[in-house]
């Protein structure tokens, strides 16, 4: 189960309140994504596997 403390905003989080983010909490087979504006909203969760995958795919691809 995912409670309120296991939520981080992402490091790339915008400047003042860092408000223009998403938050992900990690458990150990699943990684949760969320949005910081509407935290109280559904948060997508994946195996963390493949969000790691995902991610990676992220790094080795950025957007220009």
């Amino acid at each position: 189960m995912i409670t309120p403390d296991h939520w981080r905003k992402s490091s790339y989080s915008g400047s003042g309140d860092g408000n223009a983010c998403v938050e992900i909490a990690q458990t150990t087979f699943n990684t949760s994504v969320r949005d910081s504006k509407t935290p109280t909203r559904a948060a997508l969760t994946f195996p963390t596997r493949a969000f790691t995958v995902f991610i990676d795919a992220l790094k080795e691809h950025p957007h220009p």
